[in-house]
């Protein structure tokens, strides 16, 4: 597993999705709503498998865990032989999975993740070797890869006109899990003093109830490709069509953080090509032509393009920064010798992040045009933070800094992500944030082969951190190049029509 709290959910690997505002356009005959209760239950049996899957106080201790005494092994063989297996399971499996999660109808691969959870915190607590440990990161690349069933799982049991409501409950859920855990972790090792792998235990009970609350889950009749199915109340849904609002409102998303990999699969409005005659399912073929098709028209779009390349680029960057934050802790401040305060620092950078999603709501300003300036100016201030927590070497400042670096990427990850969702319909905007995800996974598996692991450069950890500054500089300066560019291209377009 990685050093990381996969903390947004999440994980922190995960890419963030904004809530969408749909609204549906009124036709001759007016769309029945399914009754109340039918989607309160699946939804409070989702949001209790998402708290308990999320609530995991062993995991932002997971790298002191590894290199103390119950695990025993070195710096070398935890950052450059075992952490980079989760990266390189993860993007092998994130587009079969992706697949099989529309195939199978959600609720068996949220019943996998339960299974891969379970084997991971059970090997966490009694595997031993460098070998045993890789198989373990290989099981938790299963179970991030299938948190999009987690995601999806809800939009093919409710009405489109409660999306809005069952996401932010959802998120919630995972957020506050994610809380819950890193701060009950803190309590119990700086107050109770309980070991590390008492902690493991915990965490082990805890996806074992998630794994239990799965079975419970009703099981859909649809899906987005594989099992599109028309509604015998609604034959006329061809004729509607559901498109999401310009001006969304970005406060709804102030609990999310960029999971790239965690999209919405599934909804109620499908164009003419996707939608069957009747209730067979569709063959893969056809889907991996639609998914085609919709790539190309949707990455036409320069400002889609502009934004998802930052997303895709910066992603890869976090990633990479989130899985070693805990080993230069450990550089800097050997728990061994001094308190580890990580879980209390992972709580606080998610909920200062969600608060400061919440002011971005209210924040006027003309992304079009000073959109790529802002992410050039912010990605530099992710630089410079990543920068100073390497090289100062003070425990506190390695803190602070990585709040700030989390604080922000959460606030540009949803601006990005809203600004890319703002003019899609549902299945494109699945389609796009899981490319922009699959695009980060490439990205950082190049930059763990060639950076992280023994078969590479194997570097140490101040040395990576100063590489992933300097990544985060570079994608300023093409940022600022581009917005620049952009505002004298426009400006010169406006001379222009005005002379004529």
């Amino acid at each position: 597993m990685s050093a990381s709290a996969e903390c947004s959910s999440v994980s922190d690997r995960g890419s963030h999705i904004p809530v969408m505002e749909l609204n549906e356009v009124v036709t001759s005959r007016k769309v029945r709503l399914k009754p109340r209760e039918s989607w309160v239950l699946p939804t409070c049996i989702l949001c209790m498998n998402g708290f308990f899957t999320s609530l995991r106080p062993s995991e932002p201790f997971l790298t002191p865990y590894l290199l103390g005494p119950d695990k025993n092994l070195t710096d070398r063989q935890v950052f450059n032989e075992i952490y980079p297996v989760w990266t390189y399971s993860y993007l092998t499996l994130l587009f079969p999975v992706f697949l099989a999660t529309d195939y199978l109808r959600y609720k068996p691969v949220i019943i996998l993740q339960g299974v891969s959870l379970i084997i991971t915190w059970f090997m966490l607590l009694y595997a031993q070797g460098v070998l045993a440990i890789q198989f373990l990161e290989f099981f938790y690349g299963i179970a991030t890869a299938t948190e999009v069933a987690y995601y999806s799982y809800i939009y093919s049991m409710v009405e489109p006109g409660v999306y809005q409501k069952v996401t932010s409950y959802c998120r919630i859920a995972t957020l506050t899990g994610f809380t819950v855990g890193s701060v009950t972790g803190q309590v119990l090792v700086s107050v109770a003093n309980w070991s590390l792998f008492s902690l493991n235990i915990i965490s082990l009970i805890s996806v074992s109830v998630a794994f239990a609350t799965a079975w419970f889950l009703p099981m859909p009749t649809k899906s987005l490709f594989f099992h599109q199915m028309l509604n015998n109340e609604s034959n006329d849904a061809d004729h509607r069509k559901i498109h999401s609002s310009k001006n969304g409102d970005l406060a709804c998303v102030a609990t999310l953080e960029e999971n790239e990999a965690q999209v919405p699969l599934n909804s109620d409005a499908h164009n003419a090509e996707k939608q069957c005659a009747d209730k067979k399912s569709v063959n893969l073929k056809n889907v991996l032509r639609i998914l085609w098709k919709d790539f190309l028209r949707c990455y036409s779009s320069r400002t889609l393009l502009c934004w998802s390349v930052w997303w895709a680029l910066s992603t890869c960057g976090y990633f990479q920064v989130i899985n070693y934050s805990q080993g230069l802790w450990e550089t800097v401040a050997p728990s061994s010798y001094s308190n580890i305060y990580n879980g209390c620092v992972e709580a606080v950078s998610a909920l200062l992040g969600a608060v400061a999603v919440l002011f971005v709501g209210y924040i006027k300003i003309s992304w079009s045009t000073w959109g790529e300036l802002l992410l050039a100016l912010f990605t530099l201030v992710i630089a410079i933070s990543i920068y100073i927590m390497d090289i100062i070497g003070n425990i506190w400042v390695c803190y602070i800094m990585y709040v700030l670096f989390r604080v922000i990427y959460m606030i540009l990850i949803t601006i990005a992500t809203f600004q890319i969702a703002a003019n899609l319909s549902m299945e494109c905007y699945a389609l796009v944030f899981g490319v922009n995800t699959f695009i980060a996974l490439l990205l950082q598996t190049l930059m763990t082969v060639i950076v992280v692991d023994s078969i590479g450069l194997g570097l140490d950890l101040i040395t990576q951190f100063k590489i992933y500054s300097g990544y985060f500089a570079v994608i300023a300066i093409i940022f600022f190049l581009s917005g620049l560019f952009h505002i004298v291209k426009n400006r010169q377009l406006q001379q222009k029509s005005s002379r004529t």
